[in-house]
């Protein structure tokens, strides 16, 4: 727990950031039209969510929202779930994106291992647009239909969602570094009428080929009607039974489009987050929900403005590519990327920097706490006069990993690290580019997010760690959980610990200067790499291999004091097998081809036995706990276990007298 007053300030915003940014011409609007002043901003916060119809009504009017059909009010229903926002509302996210912008300005640059560095201009992205969204209305996508997309993170990407926008359509995206199964898990629950799908990538100078797996997605997903080929990796290649790319672009002229007036709650995309067991939960996220939150956060935390160049290092299968295209509502440029963020060396990101002119990079606490480790200089011999912010999430930054961005960018940077999540797609608590920033600490919590640490019985918690709540609704909030018709399994997931109140599943410590710590997941998602899965797919793909009985996988995101992730496999193995090299290399290439190459674990270590609950649930997170230094008698009750003794091998190696591990 910190202490008030012992984090030291590492930055402070100058003068003329704070004239000029957006959060200030936010305060100026609001005491000018509605006639309200903030002692700060934690009384700003304070307001934003105690009057929540005020704070969201005016961010519908600062940010000239456009509807074909006005909303009847701001709130009908102030209940969690079930809160229902604007209603009457008729409007179209990707309306809202073209609006206004010039058509010779750049919308998006880009680069790849496989493409090299380029621009897209917002007339270009716009043409492109309109003959994705003719040519899919021609294949027969009407509104509501689900368009689902295995491809990299290039701008026909971008385009794609945006075309689906336009319509209606309820798009969806994985990876391709996602193997067959964790695809049709996800894919399968929504039915698509479409895959748009790439015959491949390269990822660290190795070539990959997924036309075959392309194929198997094409057989898997039940009332799949096309599949349409991207020829990424191989220009000229072709797949049988899919229709290539341009054929898809060739219906329309791209000289016209019209976007689909849609009601506030119609859905805009859906977004996968696993939990320990079953298929991963179907995230439904509306069109009017996503375009508030996004105007908001992405204005007013993320500061994004005319002429600047905002990059996040991610993939098509984590929420930050969506958040990251809603940049496309300011007025800035967005970054993308396609490749590894260690080839050739732990530079490259720092690289694009430079050629891409990014003014602010968004990376993960795991790449920061890689680059000091490896004693990365990134100003040294490049000109990153041009980058003004760093940002950091996925897991928590560590102290040190905070120390090392003003040694190594200067003290002029503003580091925001951030926390949230995709059944949100924003940050609950993050930048503010009006505060300061304290080592180690995230810096306010988000305008209009309720957030919270709450003890077990549910009192709010100061200088205390405690379960990351939020008490009053949300916009962004998902409206439903696919297939899940009577609401269970959304209640379920977010309110069966404190019934009307949203629990994250984040250890998080509010601080009395209104800054935060998170500690990592209090639940077992795993995020590596940008690529979001489960434990229990980690576990399927494992159990596959004959020789092993049992298992746990664990993911210490930040858990060391360089930040480093470390993600161990424990393994129960049949009688007579043996834990050599070959079985090692056995089980990693399993998880590599079932899962993905970034969920590969770091090490895997024999034990007799996982342990359990007295109703047989394996103890991933309380492990987890004590790995990262908790007292074993407060991670878990062994009188509730029905193996205690299994855990005696995990606190002896958190004390450092574990066995060897491969």
């Amino acid at each position: 727990m910190s202490t008030p007053g012992d984090a030291r300030v590492l930055w402070e915003p100058p003068a003329e950031l704070r004239e000029r940014a957006a959060l200030t011409g936010y305060l100026r609007w609001l005491e000018s039209e509605r006639g309200l002043r903030f002692d700060g901003y934690e009384d700003l916060w304070r307001w934003s969510v105690e009057d929540l119809e005020g704070f969201w009504q005016s961010i519908w009017d600062v940010f000239e929202v456009h509807a074909s059909a006005p909303p009847e009010r701001v709130l009908s229903e102030r209940s969690m779930p079930g809160a229902r926002w604007f209603p009457g509302a008729h409007l179209n996210f990707a309306e809202h994106v073209f609006r206004a912008k010039d058509g010779d300005a750049v919308a998006i640059v880009h680069a790849s291992e496989l493409r090299g560095q380029a621009e897209t201009t917002w007339a270009e992205l716009r043409v492109m647009t309109a003959r994705i969204a003719a040519g899919l209305r021609a294949l027969g996508v009407r509104k509501g239909d689900r368009v689902v997309a295995y491809l990299p993170n290039v701008p026909e990407t971008v385009a794609a969602f945006l075309a689906c926008a336009t319509l209606g359509a309820v798009w969806s995206s994985a990876a391709p570094e996602f193997g067959a199964a964790g695809v049709v898990d996800r894919f399968c629950q929504i039915e698509p009428k479409v895959l748009l799908a790439v015959d491949g990538y390269r990822y660290g100078r190795r070539d990959v080929d997924r036309r075959e797996t392309v194929a198997h997605l094409r057989d898997a997903l039940p009332g799949l009607e096309h599949t349409v080929l991207l020829p990424y990796l191989d220009p000229q290649a072709t797949l049988e039974g899919t229709m290539d790319w341009d054929e898809l672009l060739a219906t329309g002229d791209g000289t016209a489009t019209r976007f689909e007036p849609l009601p506030f709650e119609h859905p805009l995309w859906v977004l996968y987050s696993s939990g320990t067991t079953g298929l991963p939960k179907a995230i439904v996220q509306g069109q009017g929900g996503i375009l508030l939150e996004h105007l908001k956060h992405l204005h007013l935390h993320l500061d994004a403005r005319a002429g600047d160049r905002v990059f996040w290092f991610t993939t098509t299968g984590w929420m930050m590519w969506n958040l990251l295209v809603g940049v496309l509502l300011t007025e800035a440029a967005i970054v993308l990327y396609d490749g590894s963020p260690a080839y050739p060396d732990l530079g490259v990101l720092w690289d694009l920097a430079e050629s891409a002119g990014i003014t602010t990079l968004g990376t993960s606490a795991a790449y920061l706490g890689a680059c000091l480790k490896e004693g990365v200089r990134p100003a040294q011999g490049r000109d990153l006069q041009r980058l003004r912010a760093v940002g950091s999430t996925g897991s928590p930054l560590s102290p040190e990993g905070f120390d090392w961005v003003y040694d190594a960018l200067g003290p002029d940077i503003w580091l925001f690290s951030t926390s949230g999540g995709t059944d949100v797609c924003t940050a609950f608590v993050g930048g503010v580019p009006l505060l300061p920033v304290y080592r180690g600490e995230l810096q306010a919590r988000a305008l209009g997010c309720a957030v919270e640490a709450w003890d077990e019985a549910g009192n709010a918690v100061i200088d205390q760690v405690g379960e990351l709540v939020v008490t009053q609704p949300m916009p962004s909030m998902p409206l439903f959980l696919w297939n899940d018709p009577d609401g269970s399994r959304l209640r379920e997931s977010y309110f069966d610990v404190f019934p009307g109140v949203w629990r994250h599943g984040d250890w998080i410590e509010i601080t009395a200067r209104g800054s935060a710590i998170v500690y990592g997941r209090s639940d077992s998602t795993l995020n590596r790499g940008g690529v979001r899965i489960g434990t229990s797919e980690i576990l399927r793909a494992v159990l596959a291999v004959e020789e092993v009985v049992d298992a746990l996988v664990v993911d210490l995101e930040g858990g060391s004091r360089a930040g480093e992730a470390w993600m161990p496999l424990f393994v129960v193995l049949r009688e007579g097998a043996r834990l050599d090299d070959e079985l090692v290399a056995t089980i990693r290439r399993r998880v590599r081809e079932d899962c993905s190459p970034r969920h590969v674990p770091d090490e895997v270590r024999q034990i007799a036995e996982v342990p359990r609950t007295l109703s047989g649930k394996a103890l991933e997170i309380p492990v987890k706990k004590i790995l990262m230094g908790a007292d074993p008698e407060r991670a878990a009750a062994r009188d509730a276990l029905a193996n205690p003794a299994a855990l005696d091998v995990f606190v002896a190696m958190a004390r450092g007298n574990g066995e060897q591990g491969r």
